[in-house]
C-alpha cells in the first residue's frame, strides 16, 4: 500500500516529488501537472529569466526572479490545489534572491542542493509554511545542516533528499574520483539520515530517494527499503507536458545507455549528461569567443578563465531546441525511454491507479 506523502504542513496523495531540472525543463507546465495528479511538482529556478519577457540580453538578475514568480503563477493555474515547489541550487550567484522569489511567488516547498543550503531558514524566516528540504549525498552532510539549522535558527529539515550520484542528472553532490566507484548504498543513507534524525532529534521526517527511480518496480524497491517516497526527474522529460522543446525529448529517446556519462561542471561540481555533441558544446563558446555573459554562478571556471563552457547558455539553448550545442542533462536511465507519454499515464503506471479503478469496478459490478 501506498502511503500519502506529508512534508512540513503539505500533503499529497503520492509519495512522489518531480526533480528540478533546468534551464527550463521543469517549469510551469511539467510541474503543474504533476501537481494536478497528486505528486510534489518542482519548478527549477536556475537561469528562468534567460528564455522570459522579462530578459532583454542584460538584466539576467533582474529577469530570473519575475520569470520564476510568472512560473509559479502559471503552474497554481494548472493546479490551484496542488503543492508546488521550487528547485533552487546553492550555487548560483543569486540564490539568496530566487529562494525569497521562490517564497514571495507561493512555493510551498524548496527543495535545495547543489551545495549545503546552510542559510535556507535565514532566507525563508517570514515565510514559517515554506517546507524546506536539503539535497544531501551523506549522513555526514545531512547533519552538518541539521546542527547549523538548529544552531541558527531553531529550525530543522522538513524532510531530507538522499540523492544517488551514481545515477542521478544533472549536478552532483560528490567527488568524480568517487562517482561509479560501487562504494556508495544509496538506500543504507537512507536509512541513516531517517535514524539520525529519530535518534539525535527524536524527529521523524520524510526522507525521499532520488536517482535511477524509473518505474514503478523501483518505487516500490524505494519503499522497501525505507524511503519514504522518491523524487523522479529523467523519466518525466519524454512527455507532452514537460517544458522542454521537442529536440530535447528526442535526444533521450535517441540515446542509448553508453552515450550517457560525467562531464566536470564549471561550477566545479560532475555531472551527468548525454554526450554525444559534447565537444561541440565547449568549441562553440570557443569559436565565438564568449565571455561571461550572465555571472550566473557564484564559483564558475568559465568566468574566471574561459575554462569548460558557460553552462546557463548551453542549458538554456538545449531548452529551446539546439541540441548540437546545447547540453542536454539526464539520469543514469534515460536511455529507457522509448515513447512520449503523458504525466497522467506515468502516475497511472507507478502507483497502479487503472488496476486499482478496474478492480473497483469489478467488485461493484
Amino acid at each position: 500500500m501506498v502511503s500519502p506523502l506529508t512534508i512540513g504542513k503539505h500533503t499529497v496523495p503520492y509519495p512522489l516529488i518531480q526533480g528540478g531540472m533546468g534551464v527550463r525543463i521543469s517549469a510551469a507546465n511539467l510541474a503543474g501537472h504533476v501537481a494536478l495528479c497528486g505528486g510534489i511538482g518542482l519548478i527549477a529556478t536556475a537561469g528562468l529569466g534567460l528564455n522570459s519577457p522579462h530578459y532583454d540580453g542584460k538584466n539576467f538578475f533582474t529577469a530570473d526572479p519575475l520569470a520564476l514568480k510568472d512560473e509559479i503563477r502559471k503552474a497554481y493555474a494548472i493546479a490551484p490545489n496542488g503543492v508546488i515547489g521550487t528547485n533552487c541550487m546553492v550555487a548560483v550567484t543569486n540564490y539568496d534572491e530566487t529562494v525569497r522569489a521562490s517564497c514571495e511567488g507561493g512555493a510551498k516547498i524548496i527543495v535545495s542542493g547543489a551545495g549545503l543550503p546552510l542559510n535556507l531558514p535565514a532566507l525563508t524566516a517570514d515565510f514559517p509554511d515554506v517546507a524546506l528540504v536539503p539535497i544531501v549525498s551523506s549522513i555526514k552532510a545531512a547533519e552538518l545542516i541539521a546542527k547549523k539549522w538548529h544552531r541558527g535558527f531553531n529550525r530543522l529539515p522538513d524532510a531530507v533528499v538522499v540523492e544517488d550520484p551514481d545515477t542521478a542528472g544533472g549536478h552532483l553532490g560528490e567527488k568524480m574520483e568517487n562517482i561509479g566507484s560501487g562504494d556508495y548504498d544509496q538506500y543504507a543513507t537512507v536509512r541513516g539520515v531517517k535514524a539520525y534524525f529519530r535518534e539525535t532529534w527524536n524527529l521523524d521526517i520524510p526522507v525521499i530517494a532520488a536517482g535511477g527511480i524509473w518505474d514503478r518496480a523501483d518505487l516500490l524497491h524505494a519503499l522497501d527499503e525505507g524511503a519514504d517516497g522518491v523524487q523522479m526527474a529523467s523519466r518525466f522529460v519524454c512527455t507532452k507536458e514537460c517544458d522542454a522543446s521537442d529536440a530535447f525529448k528526442q535526444m533521450y529517446l535517441d540515446c542509448r545507455q553508453e552515450d550517457i556519462g560525467l562531464v566536470m561542471s564549471p561550477a566545479g561540481l560532475p555531472g551527468r549528461a548525454i554526450l554525444k555533441n559534447f565537444d561541440k558544446i565547449r568549441q562553440r563558446d570557443l569559436s565565438l569567443n564568449v565571455r561571461c555573459p550572465s555571472g550566473c554562478l557564484k564559483k564558475c571556471t568559465y568566468k574566471t578563465g574561459q575554462e569548460r563552457f558557460c553552462i546557463v547558455h548551453a542549458l538554456d539553448r538545449a531548452q529551446r531546441g539546439d541540441v548540437e550545442t546545447g547540453l542536454v542533462f539526464c539520469g543514469s536511465n534515460a536511455w529507457k525511454a522509448n515513447r512520449i507519454s503523458t504525466v497522467r499515464e506515468i502516475f497511472d503506471e507507478l502507483f497502479a491507479v487503472a488496476d486499482a479503478v478496474r478492480q473497483t469496478d469489478v467488485v461493484n459490478a
